[in-house]
């Protein structure tokens, strides 16, 4: 005598188990948090930033040497921008983005995100930035002055360890789930930010623009964010 098992059904003269659709369930944890804000009315917040950071360039030819190309033509200001009162208008927008992430993050009220470092990055064609990362500060950013069409994206790439396991094929010639990405690119826009954790790998692509003389400079300005008390 044979008894039916539940959900299980006969196929190819084998037993197979059967699932309604949702008796799977997932949960997502660990997430990688990218934040973005467009800044409203930044074309003459970016004409004045546009303005300055060349005159610091002028000031200072050499520049830093950190994750960009110097011999390609890339400049790198120093790092204390925030201090520098042209600066004023774009340090109270990353000010503004910091005290809505510190309430999204449920962060202790008697401390808030400050800027600890800002600098500005000049990529002519041909310049990009390697992979890194920022260390010494919880947060990141980058907020584009001027970003012609085809200047670099940014990419971000997966921090997480399964990319040392072993690989996984999926269907090929179809998108793959949000979940399952390995990188994601950003396309520079004039008067976006960007607000990413600092431990987070990313690169910049190479700047391809056609753009006529410094039309065609991929212009940024960075920061990165450190929680301190309030005073």
């Amino acid at each position: 005598m044979t008894h039916d098992t539940p959900n299980r059904e006969a196929e190819d003269g084998g037993l197979v188990a059967r699932l309604s659709e949702d008796a799977l369930k997932v949960r997502r944890y660990f997430p990688t948090l990218i934040f973005s804000l467009d800044v409203p009315d930044s074309e003459i917040l970016n004409d004045d930033l546009i303005e300055e950071i060349y005159a610091e360039r002028e000031r200072d030819r050499t520049g830093v040497r950190k994750s960009n190309f110097p011999e390609l033509g890339s400049w790198h200001s120093h790092v204390k921008l925030h201090k520098d009162v042209t600066f004023a208008g774009l340090v109270q927008y990353v000010d503004a983005a910091s005290a809505m992430m510190c309430r999204e993050l449920g962060y202790h009220r008697s401390y808030q995100l400050r800027i600890g470092t800002m600098w500005s990055i000049i990529n002519p064609p041909g310049s990009s930035n390697r992979a890194h990362i920022h260390p010494g500060c919880i947060w990141s950013g980058v907020y584009y002055v001027q970003a012609p069409k085809n200047s670099g994206g940014i990419e971000f790439i997966d921090p997480r360890t399964q990319n040392l396991m072993s690989s996984v094929e999926y269907i090929p010639d179809t998108k793959r789930p949000r979940i399952c990405w390995t990188k994601v690119q950003y396309k520079p826009v004039a008067g976006k930010m960007l607000i990413f954790p600092s431990w987070l790998y990313h690169s910049v692509a190479p700047n391809r623009s056609r753009a006529k003389g410094k039309d065609a400079d991929r212009i940024i300005v960075s920061f990165n964010l450190s929680q301190e008390r309030r005073r």
